[in-house]
């Protein structure tokens, strides 16, 4: 599939979509915005793609959304305007490959949310991530659960209130990313990661994504008992009897993925 804002490649059963409007800080426009979503349906739905990457092309992650979208529309017109900039957060969540964000450089609004969206994210030492949309009499109001979710109420909404920026390290140690690497290693460390992902059964890296966003707001008796069953079903499978056995034999899994 062609793109007009995003790069798609392949590499190692890795999907890595890039934001690739470079020149505009890949703020994000309608077109971006349908072009990840799409992007991210079409690694999702790849049986050879087990693990995605999320990047910006160019010195910064994502400096938010074009903010002159918001202007001269009417109620409605704002809806269908938001649903289809924000339609790649729930995307990330629905597709069953896990998928990592790859931060450099400023992450800011909507690009804050899409690293508090993806499953892992890995910063650069020197990026930066701001919720800014308050200082242009706005609210990032469509990252408070995903970020909420990711760092706690008050650190979300400190972050939200504020609109101030945070280093790569204050965004590790309050849960925003998993590991920050020199900037020259950001992409090393990046496909690292997505390597050791892809080792795994992803058979079991599906399932228990699946698993873990659909318990997320279950009660706990409930929860329990839709994991309990999500545990049989996955041991009954092909690639756990292979896992096991490899693991016993200390050799190599060899997992089929279905």
């Amino acid at each position: 599939m062609k793109y007009e804002t995003v790069i798609v490649e392949r590499k190692e059963h890795i999907g890595i979509i890039t934001l690739n409007r470079p020149e505009a800080l890949n703020v994000i426009n309608i077109q971006l915005g349908k072009d990840i979503n799409d992007a991210l349906l079409e690694l999702g739905n790849d049986d050879d793609i087990y693990v995605v990457l999320l990047r910006g092309a160019g010195q910064s992650f994502c400096a938010g959304v074009d903010i002159s979208l918001y202007l001269n529309k009417t109620i409605r017109q704002q809806r269908d305007l938001i649903r289809v900039v924000y339609q790649p957060f729930q995307t990330i969540t629905s597709i069953s490959k896990p998928v990592i964000a790859v931060v450099q450089g400023t992450a800011a609004a909507m690009g804050v949310t899409f690293v508090a969206a993806c499953d892992l994210a890995i910063a650069a030492d020197d990026a930066r991530f701001g919720n800014t949309a308050i200082n242009v009499g706005l609210f990032c109001l469509t990252a408070g659960p995903v970020l909420y979710r990711s760092v706690g109420k008050k650190r979300a909404l400190k972050l939200l209130f504020t609109g101030d920026f945070i280093d790569a390290r204050e965004a590790e140690r309050i849960g925003l990313i998993n590991e920050v690497a020199p900037g020259d290693k950001l992409d090393d460390e990046a496909m690292k990661l997505a390597r050791k992902l892809a080792s795994k059964s992803p058979l079991a890296l599906e399932t228990g994504k699946r698993a873990f966003y659909t318990m997320w707001d279950m009660e706990y008796d409930k929860a329990i008992k839709y994991l309990l069953e999500t545990m049989a079903s996955l041991a009954v499978t092909e690639d756990a009897a292979e896992g096991i056995t490899a693991f016993l034999e200390k050799r190599k899994p060899h997992y089929k993925g279905r």
